[in-house]
C-alpha cells in the first residue's frame, strides 16, 4: 500500500468508523458466539501471497464484528466507561504515523516533554498538591503515562519495597535480603482492585486485606490496629493502597483518617488509586472527594476511563520521583545520552523500556474539549446515574446498594443472591443490555454505569424498562415455582399420610376416621361383663366402649366389619398381615353350631360378628353380610 492508496483506504476507514459508531443501536451489545468461533472461520496459516484490501475489510464485518463486545454501545452499562472520542482517535493515528519509541529524552524530545507538560496540566485541573507537579519550582515529583492502573500500583509497590529494603539493610547489614523481604507487609481494603493482590504476588511480599466499614470505606483506625499488631509480630509495614472510587461500588476510603494514622509509621508508602473517580475531580464541586491527598506519596487516575481518551492512557503522579526511579533504574551504555542529568528519561519510571507517543491523544482531547467541555461530560453522566437511581427507588421491589456520588449505581432485587444472579443472567443473555455484578459487604449486587459518550435520558429509561420486564418475568416464574414446590410437598405429605393411615387408624380410629364419630359408637347390651355372648351355636361380640382391652380383636377391626345390610352371596376373603387372622363375610346369619370362645388359643373357632346398623351409612355403602373370622392356624375351612 503506497501513500496514494493509503489516502483512499484511510478515508474509507474513517467512514467505516463513523458508520460503526452511528449505527451501534442496530447491533447486539454482546456477541452471541462460543469460544473458538473464529478459529473455524480463518485459515490455520497466514496467507503466502498479498490479499485484496476489500476482501480484508469484508472479513472484518463478516467474521470479526460478530465476535465484538461493543463497549461504546448506548446499552452497554458494564464496568466503567471505555474512553473514546474522535480527537483521541486522531491523536493515536498521528502517534502511530510518527512511530517513535520514546524511552528517553534523546530518543524523541517532543515525546518526553509533551508528556511532562500534559501531566502537569491534568494534575493542576484535578487539584493535586504542587509537590506532584514536575515543572513546579522546588518540586521533586512529576507525572508519567502508564499502560493501566495495574501498572501504576505495581511500580509504586516496587518503589516502596526498594525503599523499605534499603532502610532495613541499613539497620541490619548482616541479615540476608531474602529474610528482610519476608518481613514486609502491604495493606489494602477488601474492596480494593485485584491488581493490588497481583502486585504483591509479583513483588514477593505479604498483603493483608482489611475489612471496610458498612459503606465499603477503609477507615484509619482499622489500618492503625492492623499495622500495630503486625509490628508486634515482627513484621514491617511498608505500603498501603487506598482507593477513591472502588470498582465494586465506587466507594471512597477515608483518606484523611488513614493519612493521619500513617504519620505514626514513618517510611510507609501511601498510594491512592482513583482510576475512575479521579477524572471527576476536575469539577470543583467534586474536589472534596480528594480530601487527604496531601498525605499521599503517589496518585493515579485513568483518562482512558472518564476523560474521552482511548486506551491505553493511565496517569501516575509521585511526590518524589527519585524514590520511584531508584527502584527501576537499569542504565546500559547504549541507552545513555549527554542530557541524562538535565532531562527526564521515562524508561526509569515503569516496567517497559519502549514507550508510545501516548501524550498526543491526551493533548488533543484536552485542547479539543477544554476543561469546561470535559466537566460538562462528567456532570452529564452523573445526572444520568441519578436518574437511574430515582427509577430504582420508585420500585419497592428493588434497593440501592451504594452511595451514588458519580456515574455508578449498584442495585438489586430484594431477595436472595441467587435471585439476582438469575436476573442478571437472563438480561445479559438477551443481548439487550450488558451489566456486570460485584460483591459488596458479602452481597451480590448488580452494577449499572453510564458509559456511552452521548448517552441520553431515553437510554436510561430504556435500560430500566428492560430490567423491570425481566424482573417481572423472573418473579412470576419464581412465584409459580414456589407454589408448585408447595403443592408437590403437600402431595408428598398427603401420600405419606395415606400410606400410614391404617396404622394410625388402628391406634385410634376416632382421630383419623371422622366416619366413626359421625356414625357413633355401637351401643349394645351391657348386661354381661364379657364382650362375648353365646346365642345358639355362634358367639356374638358386643362392640362397646367398655370392651375388654385384652380382646384379641381390636376396635377398628370391629368397625371395619360393621355393615348396614345383610346382602347375601358375599364371599370375599381378607387377610391382614399384622393380625394372624383371615376374614371373610358369611352368606347369612348363623345361629347354630357349638358355642366357642374367640380366644386364639382354640383352633377352628368361628366368630359370628353381628354388626350394628348405622342409619347415616345406608346411602353411601351397600349392606354386607355378617362376617366370619377364622384363625389362620386352622387346618380346614368351615364348610358353611
Amino acid at each position: 500500500m503506497d501513500s496514494t492508496e493509503f489516502r483512499k483506504r484511510g478515508m474509507e476507514m474513517v467512514e467505516y468508523i463513523c458508520n460503526y459508531l452511528e449505527t451501534l443501536n442496530d447491533r447486539r451489545v454482546t456477541p452471541s458466539v462460543e469460544p473458538g468461533y473464529l478459529r473455524h472461520l480463518l485459515p490455520s496459516e497466514a496467507p503466502q501471497e498479498p490479499e485484496d484490501w476489500d476482501q480484508i475489510m469484508s472479513d472484518v464485518e463478516d467474521k470479526i464484528m460478530p465476535g465484538v463486545t461493543h463497549w461504546q454501545h448506548p446499552r452497554f452499562h458494564a464496568y466503567f466507561p471505555a474512553g473514546n472520542s474522535f480527537p483521541s482517535i486522531l491523536g493515536d493515528m498521528l502517534g502511530d504515523g510518527i512511530g517513535c519509541i520514546g524511552f528517553s529524552w534523546a530518543a524523541s524530545p517532543a515525546c518526553t516533554e509533551l508528556e511532562t507538560i500534559v501531566l502537569d496540566w491534568l494534575g493542576k485541573a484535578i487539584g493535586l498538591p504542587d509537590h506532584f507537579l514536575a515543572l513546579k519550582e522546588g518540586s521533586t515529583g512529576g507525572g508519567v503515562i502508564q499502560t493501566s492502573a495495574s501498572e501504576c500500583v505495581l511500580v509504586t509497590m516496587l518503589a516502596a519495597r526498594a525503599q523499605a529494603l534499603k532502610r532495613l539493610k541499613a539497620q541490619h547489614p548482616f541479615v540476608e535480603e531474602g529474610h528482610l523481604l519476608s518481613k514486609l507487609m502491604a495493606y489494602c481494603s477488601k474492596e480494593a482492585h485485584s491488581c493490588v493482590e497481583k502486585a504483591a504476588m509479583i513483588c514477593f511480599v505479604k498483603l493483608r486485606i482489611l475489612e471496610p466499614d458498612e459503606n465499603a470505606s477503609l477507615r484509619g483506625q482499622t489500618i492503625y490496629e492492623a499495622m500495630e499488631e503486625d509490628e508486634l509480630q515482627g513484621l514491617v509495614p511498608f505500603f498501603v493502597s487506598t482507593t477513591l472510587g472502588t470498582t465494586g461500588s465506587c466507594a471512597f476510603d477515608n483518606l484523611p483518617e488513614i493519612g493521619k494514622q500513617l504519620q505514626r509509621f514513618p517510611g510507609v508508602w501511601l498510594h491512592v488509586d482513583a482510576a475512575y473517580a479521579g477524572n471527576s475531580f476536575i469539577c470543583p464541586e467534586l474536589k472534596p472527594l480528594l480530601k487527604g491527598i496531601e498525605y499521599a506519596d503517589s496518585f493515579n487516575t485513568n483518562p482512558n476511563k472518564w476523560l474521552l481518551t482511548n486506551f491505553d492512557c493511565s496517569t501516575l503522579w509521585v511526590r518524589d520521583r527519585i524514590r520511584l526511579t531508584s527502584a527501576l533504574v537499569v542504565d546500559p551504555l547504549y541507552l545513555k545520552h549527554g542530557y541524562s542529568d538535565a532531562a527526564i528519561d521515562y524508561r526509569h519510571w515503569g516496567v517497559p523500556l519502549s514507550r508510545r507517543f501516548r501524550s498526543l491523544k491526551l493533548w488533543f482531547v484536552l485542547r479539543s474539549y477544554g476543561i469546561s467541555g470535559l466537566q460538562h461530560y462528567i456532570r452529564h453522566h452523573i445526572k444520568l446515574a441519578k436518574r437511574f437511581e430515582e427509577l430504582v427507588l420508585k420500585d419497592k421491589r428493588f434497593e440501592i446498594c451504594n452511595q451514588v456520588k458519580l456515574g455508578l449505581v449498584c442495585f438489586r432485587l430484594k431477595g436472595s443472591d441467587k435471585l439476582n444472579e438469575k436476573l442478571l443472567s437472563i438480561i445479559n443473555e438477551s443481548g439487550k443490555l450488558h451489566m456486570v455484578p460485584a460483591s459488596v459487604n458479602d452481597r451480590y449486587i448488580i452494577r449499572f454505569c453510564a458509559v456511552a459518550q452521548n448517552a441520553t435520558a431515553e437510554d436510561i429509561d430504556y435500560a430500566w424498562d428492560i430490567i423491570v420486564d425481566f424482573a417481572n418475568e423472573l418473579l412470576e416464574k419464581e412465584q409459580h415455582d414456589e407454589l408448585s414446590e408447595i403443592m408437590n410437598r403437600k402431595k408428598q405429605d398427603t401420600l405419606a399420610q395415606k400410606r400410614s393411615f391404617f396404622v394410625r387408624m388402628v391406634s385410634d380410629p376416632k382421630i383419623y376416621n371422622p366416619a366413626i364419630n359421625k356414625a357413633g359408637t355401637p351401643k349394645l347390651s351391657m348386661e354381661l361383663p364379657s364382650p362375648v355372648v353365646s346365642r345358639g351355636s355362634a358367639p356374638i361380640i358386643r362392640t362397646q366402649s367398655s370392651v375388654d382391652h385384652n380382646s384379641w380383636i381390636s376396635w377398628p377391626l370391629a368397625f371395619l366389619f360393621n355393615s348396614n345390610n345383610e346382602e347375601k352371596g358375599n364371599n370375599v376373603s381378607l387377610r391382614f398381615r399384622h393380625l394372624d387372622t383371615n376374614v371373610r363375610p358369611s352368606s347369612s346369619r348363623r345361629n347354630s353350631g357349638a358355642g366357642s370362645s374367640p380366644s386364639p388359643e382354640n383352633e377352628l373357632d368361628y366368630v359370628n360378628v353381628q354388626q350394628h346398623q348405622q342409619q347415616q351409612q345406608e346411602q353411601r355403602s351397600p349392606r354386607r353380610s355378617p362376617m366370619v373370622v377364622r384363625k389362620t392356624s386352622a387346618t380346614r375351612e368351615n364348610p358353611n
